[in-house]
């Protein structure tokens, strides 16, 4: 699929945008660009999308979007329904599946009946917190709409939250509404990207120090890849057939990227989907780019073959 594109397509990639990851999202951007632009493809424009992005686009008129935008609106089916609307092919998931797994809640209705291993969660109010615990700890609050470990917090027995948590602790609780409450999964951080309609490999994520939030992934130094990952072959072959399952499950396109956790203490039985990503990052330090070199495709063909995808059909459309 690689290198068959037409080098004269007329590219946008659609990036930045007013959520938390804006910045990851620029850099995803702007990685995409200049692989496009060294592989050949003379029509490639960066757009830093703000609210004038339908007039924007009606100008360029593209064969294509590239979708870098990471968190809403870029990856909660907004921009996938105005693109829908405007009849522009796009990279990655669609309107439908992009509303779903930007959920955390709706992912579990759609993944748990189907067999897929999620943690039992439920949605607590923030301000419900300042009375008392909603489950034992330790537990994880993470926002229910939000991606790349925005806004997660931990709260154990040791922690400086207080006992109920406090409203003068810094922690998720003061910037969202709503939260997810799940128990904490002791054990191993591990990711499986999947490409198309194959599972590539498994990573496993080894913090510096503390836990795989923001920071860790998107800080230089802060977090060790083991790509693939040190694990038994059962294990591994029990997240990526997860990963594939979730992908198909949501009716992901291009790349998704499935987080888990793993109590090695529990083998298979140890192992648990946490989210699907369907706009995973882009940029030097993410995690599709570096399973796909592992698998021997290289970040130009990469973003080339997300492309091509994006474009299967179109033409008899």
């Amino acid at each position: 699929m690689a290198g068959g594109l037409d080098r004269n397509l007329n590219i946008v990639v659609l990036m930045g945008g007013w959520s938390s990851e804006r910045e990851v999202s620029l850099t995803s951007g702007n990685g995409i660009v200049a692989a496009l632009e060294e592989r050949g493809f003379a029509n490639v424009t960066p757009v830093d999308m703000d609210r004038n992005v339908a007039q924007v686009l009606a100008g360029i008129r593209p064969d294509v979007v590239f979708n870098a935008l990471h968190g809403t609106p870029g990856e909660d089916g907004t921009i996938q329904g105005l693109l829908d609307l405007m009849q522009i092919p796009y990279t990655h998931s669609g309107l439908e599946t992009s509303v779903i797994a930007i959920d955390k809640e709706l992912t579990k209705m759609v993944l748990v009946p189907h067999g897929i291993r999620m943690p039992k969660g439920k949605v607590v109010e923030s301000k419900s917190l300042y009375e008392g615990d909603p489950m034992a700890r330790p537990y994880v609050l993470k926002p229910v709409n939000e991606g790349s470990s925005v806004g997660v917090a931990i709260v154990t027995d040791e922690g400086n939250y207080g006992h109920p948590i406090s409203a003068k602790a810094e922690g998720p609780w003061l910037h969202f509404e709503r939260l997810l409450a799940e128990p904490f999964i002791k054990g191993r951080e591990l990711t499986v990207a999947v490409l198309g309609d194959e599972a590539m490999c498994v990573t496993e994520l080894k913090p510096v120090q503390g836990f795989y939030d923001y920071d860790a992934k998107y800080t230089d130094g802060l977090t060790e890849h083991v790509c693939p990952a040190d694990v038994p072959a059962n294990i591994a072959a029990e997240m990526m057939d997860m990963a594939l399952a979730a992908h198909r499950l949501l009716g992901c396109k291009g790349a998704s990227r499935s987080d888990f956790r793993w109590d090695d203490t529990q083998g298979e039985a140890g192992v648990y989907l946490l989210e699907v990503n369907t706009q995973p990052g882009m940029t030097p330090l993410s995690l599709v780019p570096e399973q796909a070199r592992q698998r021997g495709i290289s970040y130009g063909e990469l973003v080339e073959r997300i492309i091509a995808e994006a474009l299967e059909g179109v033409s008899e459309g």
